[in-house]
């Protein structure tokens, strides 16, 4: 039988004195992909583009290269400048496609800000942004249960759809409950499906654990979601944005 020294002078004659580095070296993850580039600036013209049509059609458009601007090039160029695209945890994506799906995501928070002060009767400036997705720095760039927005007494976890599916994810229904629970706060998901121009409104702080709408994904390799009825969709936002009170939750 071999004893263990003989592992580790092998490691040693090859040049190696850490096993981690050894395991690097024999699996390559060692080597850094490096970013494209120009794949990315491809992907800016793509999100260029989907939020140029949508605005033509929307109730409310905006100036939208000033809106291009400030939210989707400034915040790509804080990225590069604090190093942010190299160390983006991939999940087995492409660095790039993680960038691109992040970047959708917060574009739709952004520009639909005003739509949400209007649902509630406030100003933009009363809404607190309250979620761990600080770009300004790779310490504090996270992607984390927490909802994104507060206004009043909820919390509003704003995401989006882009193939007809739509589900949330159930840590986020977790997260939601322990809040309700601690701090008697409500957590409500606005869910935007650009798929089919429509908007849901659910409060994920009373989902039961029985509730029929809970399935297992397969894309999502059989992860557990709360998959959306329609029942929820409440706003075509081609038309003007509905008033909180209006809402059924």
């Amino acid at each position: 039988m071999f004893h263990k020294d003989d592992f580790k002078n092998y490691r040693y004659i090859l040049g190696f004195q850490s096993q981690q580095k050894f395991k690097d070296f024999l699996s390559a993850k060692d080597i850094k992909a490096e970013i494209d580039f120009c794949y990315i600036e491809k992907l800016n013209n793509r999100l260029s583009a989907i939020f140029t049509k949508i605005n033509k059609s929307y109730y409310d458009p905006c100036d939208i290269k000033l809106f291009l601007q400030k939210y989707l090039f400034n915040t790509y160029s804080t990225f590069k400048n604090n190093d942010i695209l190299n160390n983006l945890n991939n999940q087995g994506r492409r660095k790039e496609e993680v960038y691109f799906s992040w970047m959708r995501g917060y574009l739709v928070c952004e520009y639909f800000k005003k739509a949400i002060s209007e649902i509630f009767d406030i100003s933009k400036d009363e809404i607190k942004n309250i979620g761990d997705d600080d770009f300004h720095s790779l310490d504090t760039f996270k992607r984390t249960p927490r909802a994104d927005l507060e206004i009043n007494n909820y919390r509003l976890e704003i995401q989006s759809g882009f193939q007809g599916i739509n589900d949330i994810k159930e840590h986020k229904v977790r997260e939601a409950k322990n809040i309700f629970n601690d701090k008697n706060i409500k957590t409500l998901v606005i869910h935007f499906d650009l798929f089919n121009g429509q908007v849901a409104f659910v409060d994920i702080s009373k989902i039961q654990n029985n509730d029929l709408n809970w399935i297992t994904r397969q894309q999502m390799e059989g992860q557990s979601v709360f998959n959306i009825d329609s029942n929820y969709f409440q706003w075509l936002f081609l038309n003007k944005a509905p008033k909180f009170k209006d809402l059924s939750l």
